[in-house]
């Protein structure tokens, strides 16, 4: 049983779903992130706006770069729903933001690359050098997982925050020593001539991602929100039976080569889960590494946040 001061019981979504039309959404914002497949193959294909655009809401797209811009976007009112990392909840929570956790999805892969020259054979190997990720992403929490994974500390390495973009024109400058970064940017840089990989998050850390959605929706619109899931829940069904298609979404709506998206979509997992216990203690895990170093200034309690979705039958 999760224990949560705030969880949205079947009672109280019920009731909730009975308010008046006037307190429902009439437009659903969608942020999600360059590449993310599950919400690349649906917006192509246009199931959002098929579901909800006959019962009078419309839908709207937004892409960020990476997680906690998303989440800024919903803290401020911006985004309803969106697809993120394991850690820019994290920042999000203790930063005070009014979000919840409603869907989990078990993450593709993620990695820390070496550029071409690289002499680093270990992840004792980081020890003093330059290592770049996004801060406050799942790249964020990976890094510090490697380091104490190597029985280093975080202050042995010299942290270099870059987004995506940045990372990779640096990487490509050997500008940084590795750069810790996920799918499909670690497809797209893999098979870049001399790149190496040092150690991929399957052999650190185990990580998951979210669907976080504004507490504000969720609590004006259970209803909705549930379908909105199990859209999202048939999209991932469709996409495990149809990767290559799945591909080639994502490379029309992102411009990144067939080959990179493919090698990304080949090793996805491609599930929509309720949120369980063990995602929850997962994420509880993350929060306290953080709050440990100093990176975040309280305690948070993930459980705090949870939405207990029942998928419909």
């Amino acid at each position: 049983m999760i224990a949560r001061r705030t969880l949205l019981t079947g009672a109280a979504a019920l009731g909730l779903a009975r308010r008046s039309a006037a307190s429902e959404a009439k437009v659903l914002r969608v942020g999600t992130q360059k590449g993310a497949a599950i919400l690349m193959a649906e917006r192509q294909r246009r199931g959002l706006e098929s579901l909800l655009n006959p019962l009078g809401i419309d839908v709207r797209w937004a892409e960020f770069q990476f997680g906690p811009p998303l989440l800024e976007a919903m803290r401020t009112g911006g985004v309803d729903i969106g697809l993120v990392g394991d850690t820019p909840p994290i920042f999000a929570q203790a930063a005070k933001s009014d979000l919840l956790y409603a869907a989990a999805v078990p993450s593709g892969l993620s990695a820390i690359l070496l550029p071409a020259g690289s002499t680093l054979q270990t992840l004792r190997d980081l020890k003093g050098k330059r290592v770049a990720f996004a801060r406050g992403s799942a790249a964020h929490n990976l890094t510090i997982a490697a380091v104490e994974k190597a029985g280093l500390s975080f202050s042995d390495i010299q942290p270099i925050s870059l987004a995506p973009a940045d990372a990779a024109a640096a990487f490509e400058k050997a500008a940084i020593d590795a750069w810790t970064i996920w799918d499909p940017y670690y497809a797209l840089y893999q098979t870049r001539p001399g790149v190496r990989v040092l150690a991929q998050s399957t052999d650190i850390v185990p990580q998951n991602s979210f669907f976080i959605a504004s507490r504000s929706f969720v609590e004006a619109n259970p209803a909705i929100t549930t379908k909105i899931l199990g859209e999202f829940s048939q999209i991932s069904d469709w996409a495990l039976t149809h990767r290559a298609e799945v591909a080639r979404l994502v490379t029309d709506g992102t411009g990144m080569p067939f080959d990179a998206t493919s090698r990304a979509i080949d090793r996805s997992p491609f599930q929509v889960l309720p949120i369980t216990q063990d995602f929850v203690q997962a994420q509880q895990d993350v929060a306290d590494r953080f709050q440990r170093l100093g990176v975040i200034p309280t305690h948070i309690t993930v459980a705090d946040q949870v939405w207990l979705w029942r998928p419909e039958t």
